[in-house]
């Protein structure tokens, strides 16, 4: 699959500006734009630095609008949407091709003879992003100039400027921008022995319209401020980089910092290939896209031992490094991809932050201390140390990390925070209080949580029935007691029939509520088929995922409530209220095709077939975040992707169930 637009794409700005790209530096921070190079998102711009990695992102350079002067005309290649809705200067008309090397989104800007090319990257390990432009064609000189629009602010607001001044001070190369005295500096430098000049201004620019924004209820206007303009005369053959850095002296050698780029992808591509050496079919070109994709989520997490620990962040562009997130896309990042150091680094990583038996659910943006408000990333747990542990023997590891499993166990039977306890009457575990969302179906406002789900969800309670299992077969392999484990995982299996709805033919989603048990079709309990070890028998697990597949299942994932809900919403968007109003009720999540299609492949045992459910996300990967996986969709055709334009635990599943399918 080749990522690759024409003019008729990039001519087109209700398309050009749908389509967005995203590159990465492993330590949470990105730079994101549309192709149409408009902004729409508080979230786009060069450099959304991560201050405090992987987190304190930070939008530092917003983006650079790109006017040459070529022949006797000027062209403006730019392109911004303004506070009346007016659209100025139309420079996506200019664009004749984007496409894709790797992850790397490349412009060719065609000016009457002259063929402009612009790439933009990361450095790894660095808040540093570089623009290269490139003269492939033209019959003489062309100069480019660039206005450098910059900001400081948190990624999840908006600046308006109110009479800020912001220090810009020349520097070798370049201009150092300081927002505010102990603010992070940002460097703009160019790579260029061509003589380029650059002057320095101070004007903000007002009213950005950011489209997106408003369709998300929320504000939509967005001041950046004028640091300078930089000019360069470019001969036909010629190239430079402007580097923009939070480093005083970044590499500035555009070249050799692109061949490196390249080399690092190359070799994540070489890693996937030489860890399929028994597949005789070469993987699709679409899957070796989210090879790359996945790499994007895997960001270090610095710990006082280890100042290269890993973790996943959970989706760009705003969320973080979430703990069930993380334990859900695991497997299919690092596994699944030939990572397995990868792996346990992230796995040792969050066994230090394991408290009163529980995993945390996040670590909010500002750093302050992580939140414990789930139920089930610490479940989801247990299956990352199997994946782990299945994939590559690790003794040393398993015997590490045993005391902390035994130690989760023991606190959810004895009970902790939230009411989390296992229930002596039927072996089940119970979570949940008023006020506080536990599953991974989380959408809360202000004080309304939108599927409560107290009581005995039953995602959480197939994963507590596996979790016994693997702890049963750690202890074994390590020779230490399993008996207990083994008569708990018995006793959760024999009262796990609690579920079964004979009436409808499916589970009921919650056992025990305050309500009494929750019938609604939901997709949860497909876990209870897709889980290495499930507690349903053949013929129940035939009929869940018959139900899913009737009621549930589209071509990118499965609804969140099926459609014959009186409480189903068709679409996800609007306001907050009405957003989290629809999140987990019709709502399409990408993640739950891979359980589903796992689930399929234990009933029918047809690679083949279960492999067709995957086949439509290949066209995805050119509808929305390229190259990469949304994470959510409209419950309703056309199924219009929402969310995230790039999600972990999508990319993640996708990755494992195509590989299982293909065993």
């Amino acid at each position: 699959m080749c990522i690759e637009f024409g003019r008729e794409t990039c001519g087109n700005l209700d398309i050009a500006e749908s389509r967005e790209w995203l590159v990465t530096n492993g330590i949470g921070g990105y730079a994101s734009g549309t192709v149409a190079g408009l902004l729409t998102r508080r979230y786009h711009g060069l450099l959304v630095a991560a201050l405090k990695p992987p987190l304190g992102r930070t939008l530092l350079l917003a983006k650079l609008d790109e006017t040459v002067l070529y022949d006797t005309g000027s062209y403006s290649l730019h392109t911004n949407r303004w506070a009346d809705g007016v659209i100025s200067p139309h420079g996506y008309q200019h664009i004749e091709r984007f496409s894709f090397e790797g992850t790397i989104p490349v412009w060719r800007f065609a000016i009457a003879d002259a063929l402009l090319e612009k790439r933009v990257w990361m450095q790894q390990g660095a808040n540093t992003t570089y623009v290269q432009y490139i003269l492939r064609r033209a019959t003489q000189p062309l100069k480019l100039t660039l206005k450098a629009m910059v900001n400081y602010r948190d990624y999840h607001s908006e600046t308006q400027s109110n009479g800020w001044q912001m220090s810009v001070e020349k520097v070798e190369q370049g201009i150092c921008v300081t927002a505010y005295p102990g603010a992070v500096p940002l460097y703009l430098l160019s790579d260029s022995s061509l003589g380029d000049s650059c002057t320095i201004f101070h004007n903000w620019y007002h009213g950005f319209d950011l489209a997106v924004e408003r369709d998300r209820g929320l504000n939509d206007k967005e001041d950046h401020l004028h640091a300078a303009t930089f000019e360069v005369t470019l001969n036909p053959g010629e190239a430079i980089a402007f580097v923009a850095s939070t480093e005083k002296q970044p590499d500035l050698h555009g070249e050799a910092a692109l061949k490196l780029r390249r080399a690092q992808e190359q070799k994540l591509t070489g890693i996937w290939n030489s860890n399929r050496p028994l597949k005789t079919k070469e993987s699709p070109a679409w899957i070796k896209h989210l090879i790359l994709a996945a790499d994007q989520f895997i960001v270090d997490r610095p710990v006082p031992e280890n100042p290269y620990s890993k973790t996943i962040i959970a989706g760009y562009h705003w969320f973080g490094d979430w703990g069930r997130d993380t334990m859900i896309s695991l497997p299919g990042l690092t596994i699944s991809t030939g990572r397995p150091e990868v792996a346990r680094s992230i796995l040792r990583t969050f066994a230090r932050y394991v408290d009163q038996g529980m995993l945390p659910n996040r670590f909010p943006d500002a750093g302050e201390q992580p939140e414990y408000n789930t139920v089930d990333a610490t479940l989801w747990y247990f299956e990352a140390v199997r994946a782990y542990y299945s994939a590559t023997d690790d003794d040393n590891l398993l015997g590490e990390l045993f005391p902390v499993l035994a130690d989760i166990i023991d606190w959810h039977c004895r009970g902790t925070r939230y009411n989390i306890h296992l229930d002596a009457a039927d072996g089940l575990l119970y979570a949940g209080v008023a006020g506080v969302q536990l599953t991974w179906m989380d959408a809360k406002v202000d004080d309304w949580v939108v599927t409560p789900r107290i009581g005995k969800p039953i995602e959480v309670n197939a994963l507590w029935y596996n979790a016994l299992r693997t702890m049963a077969k750690f202890a074994r392999q390590l020779g230490k007691p399993h008996q207990e484990y083994e008569a708990m995982a018995d006793r959760a299996k024999y009262r796990f029939s609690r579920f079964w709805n004979e009436e409808t033919g499916y589970c009921y989603d919650v056992v025990d509520s305050p309500d009494g048990d929750d019938s609604a079709l939901r997709p949860n309990q497909i876990f209870a088929v897709s889980l290495p070890e499930s507690p349903l028998t053949p013929a129940q697990q035939r009929s869940v995922v018959e139900a899913c597949g009737r009621m549930l299942l589209t071509s990118h994932g499965l609804r969140s409530l099926a459609p014959d809900h009186p409480q189903y919403q068709d679409k996800y968007g609007g306001n907050q209220y009405q957003r989290d109003g629809a999140y987990h009720q019709g709502t399409v999540w990408g993640w739950l095709l891979g359980p589903f299609v796992l689930a399929h492949l234990r009933v029918y045992k047809n690679p083949e077939q279960a492999r067709q459910f995957l086949e439509p996300m290949a066209n995805h990967l050119i509808a929305h975040g390229l190259g990469s996986l949304s994470e959510i969709f409209d419950g309703d055709a056309p199924m219009t992707p929402r969310g995230c334009i790039a999600q972990a635990w999508t990319v993640a599943e996708v990755l494992r169930a195509w590989l299982a399918t293909e065993s």
